[in-house]
This record gives structure tokens, C-alpha cells and sequence, in this order.
């Protein structure tokens, strides 16, 4: 945007979020010839993938994490790494020259007159269509009691997690036994005694880079069960939908045997605070140096000004808002199906959303302003 008092422009669709679902409804949006500019909050495409734990691979293969149109660069077989995924953000973008603008933090969505008022500092754009392309991820979820710690513990969020040197000396402890959390007591447990508090969510009972899993399981796995079975259309998938909200995901590449070989003790839930030290359920109280909390995120929509949320979640049908016509939603958990929050999965959704944004209005005319 430029640089100006009170700016204001006009564009027809207006793109919340340039990670892979922004970036995929964009590609889609494109394709059918709709003016639209993908906003995005942090300096470059792909930062959101940078900025996590060093070690982190993708849980899917690279045959599996290539958005439509452009085939990832890697072995097929291959797990990337966030900096890979993030390059390949960033190339896409560049690819397929999509209005990306990058460091455009969105402060309050809005309607005014029948249109949406998208609302940056003090520029806005007003438009007939938006579509808010983030995940269910965005802002940190730490317990109230966390405060009541002893200063001297050091205390860091997944989110803020980089890699062991962050932590101090002294022992370590993992809130949240799901897929962030095994992973990063894995990371840690490598210079650090570590603990991992949580229930047992459950493992895949395969490894996911086997040859088996090659040839058959991975393929069955993403792409016809999350894919295909486990929908909001089936009861099945309605079940585990309602499992995926309330429990967390199942650990998709870490096994028990692998926290075990690594030294790392398992601890049931962390219910409070006693003498500044994490109190377990149990009664037991740990004496750590670190506590790293991988216990979620909530959905971060406060700056939505707009009646569609129930309980936190907005009210739509896959993607699709009734109650505020012209307003999407992409990326979110269990959209339409398990693999909705996926670099697979994501495709889909955002086609089906950028055809209701061109079927639902002629857009020809739509003033676009620069």
C-alpha cells in the first residue's frame, strides 16, 4: 500500500493470510480471472515455517506438500524441512505472480455500506469478498497458573521454541504430550534431562518413513482416509472431528519407544503451581529449570468484527459464511476434512471457495486501485 494519511482502496476479493492456504486460494482466484491481493503479516512468504523449532521436518512426504500447479523439489519420499516449506512458499508466489503484500498486519475486519473494510494501521481496503486464510493456530494457549512459576524458570511457548540452546541448565519440561510436544522433548532431551506431561494421545502404528509406508500406507493414509473417508459428510468423519476439538492430534511420526529410548520421563497433566514448581496431577511436584509449553493455540479472530462465531469457531460450511455473505474461511482444522489443515489437503478447499466467490457476483466491473 502506499504511503499516505487515511488511505483507502477498493479490490474485489481481499486474501487474509499468505501461507499455503492463502497462496493456494490465490493460484485458484487467478484461474478464473478475479481481482483480489493476498495480505500478509510477517516480511516474507514462507516466514511462518522459518520461524519454528530448527529441527522440525514435515509429517508428509514431499509428494504430498506441493500446492496445485507447482510440484515441490524434492525426492517424492522425502520429508522436508520448515525452511524448505517456507523456500517453496516463497517460490510459489513468486511463480505464479500473485499479489502478495508482505509486513500488512490486519488490525480489525469490518463492514460498512454492504462491503467489508479490511483495516491496517491507517490504510484500508474495502471489498466485496474476503477470505481469512489462517490456520486455528495463531495465538499462544499457556494455563493461567503459569505466571505463578518462580521467576527463575525459564518459560517459552512452542511457538518461541528454537532449538536446546534456548534452555537453561537444569532439567526440562514438555507440556502437552501431542505432536509439537514429542517432538521438541525429543529436541531437547538431547542435552537436557527430559520430562513430558500430557495424557498419551495415541501413535500411528507404523513408521511413516518405512518402505511399507512408501509403497502403500502413506498413500492409503493422506490421501484416501484423511482425504477422503474422514469428511464432514460421513458419520466417521463427524466422529473424529469432534475427537480432533476435544483430544489433539494422534502422534503421527514419534513412537512411546522413542521417548523411551531417549531418556525423556513421561508425567501425567500439569494441574498447578506448589512452591513455584509445576504440580502434576498426581501431587507430585518437579523440580525444573525449564518449562516449555506445547499446549495449543487459540484461533486468534478477536480482530473479526463481525456476529459469525459460536462458541470461538466461525459458523460456515466448508469455508462458507451464510450469515455474512462474501466472507471465507480456509486453513481452519477439519474445514471439510482431516487433511484440511494440510499442505494436501488445503487445494481442494480453496477451489471450492474461489468458485463461489465467481459464481456468486459479476466481478467484472469491480473497481481495483493499486
Amino acid at each position: 500500500m502506499e504511503a499516505g494519511e487515511g488511505i483507502t482502496e477498493f479490490v474485489n476479493t481481499v486474501v487474509i493470510g499468505g501461507g499455503q492456504a492463502g497462496l493456494s486460494v490465490g493460484y485458484c482466484l487467478k484461474e478464473r480471472n478475479v481481482p483480489f491481493v493476498i495480505l500478509e503479516a510477517q516480511e516474507r512468504v514462507g516466514d511462518s515455517w522459518r520461524k519454528r523449532w530448527d529441527s522440525l521436518h514435515l509429517f508428509t512426504p514431499a509428494i504430498y506438500d506441493s500446492l496445485v500447479g507447482m510440484p515441490f523439489p524434492a525426492d517424492p519420499y522425502s520429508f522436508p524441512s520448515k525452511n524448505e516449506m517456507a523456500d517453496y512458499l516463497e517460490s510459489y508466489a513468486r511463480h505464479f505472480d500473485l499479489p502478495v503484500r508482505t509486513g500488512v498486519t490486519v488490525d480489525r475486519l469490518s463492514k460498512r455500506d454492504g462491503k467489508f473494510v479490511v483495516s491496517s494501521g491507517n490504510r484500508s481496503i474495502i471489498a466485496e469478498n474476503v477470505v481469512v486464510a489462517m490456520s486455528s493456530f495463531q495465538c499462544p494457549r499457556v494455563p493461567s497458573f503459569a505466571q505463578e512459576l518462580d521467576p527463575g524458570i525459564r518459560q517459552l511457548h512452542s511457538v518461541e521454541y528454537r532449538r536446546p540452546s534456548q534452555l537453561q541448565d537444569g532439567d526440562v519440561l514438555v507440556v502437552g504430550a501431542g505432536n509439537s510436544g514429542a517432538e521438541i522433548a525429543l529436541d531437547a532431551s538431547r542435552s537436557h534431562k527430559t520430562w513430558l506431561a500430557g495424557r498419551d494421545v495415541g501413535h500411528i502404528p507404523f513408521r511413516i518413513n518405512g518402505i511399507v509406508s512408501r509403497l502403500f500406507l502413506v498413500h492409503f493414509l493422506f490421501r484416501v482416509v484423511f482425504h477422503r473417508i474422514l469428511t464432514v459428510n460421513t458419520p466417521m468423519g463427524r466422529k473424529v472431528r469432534q475427537n480432533v476439538f476435544g483430544k489433539g492430534d494422534t502422534l503421527i511420526r514419534i513412537k512411546p519407544a522413542d521417548l523411551a529410548g531417549a531418556g525423556i520421563e513421561r508425567a501425567p497433566r500439569v494441574v498447578g503451581v506448589r512452591n513455584g514448581k509445576p504440580l502434576l496431577e498426581d501431587g507430585r511436584v518437579l523440580d525444573v529449570a525449564n518449562v516449555v509449553w506445547c499446549t495449543g493455540f487459540l484461533p486468534g479472530h478477536s480482530w473479526i468484527d463481525l456476529p459469525v462465531f459460536a462458541h470461538g469457531e466461525p459458523e460456515q460450511e466448508r469455508g462458507v459464511v451464510a450469515k455474512e455473505p462474501g466472507l471465507y474461511f480456509v486453513g481452519l482444522r477439519f474445514l471439510y476434512s482431516l487433511s484440511s489443515a494440510m499442505i494436501h489437503g488445503v487445494a481442494r478447499d480453496a477451489d471450492y471457495i474461489a468458485r463461489a466467490i465467481a459464481h456468486s457476483r459479476s466481478f467484472a466491473d469491480a473497481a481495483t486501485v493499486s
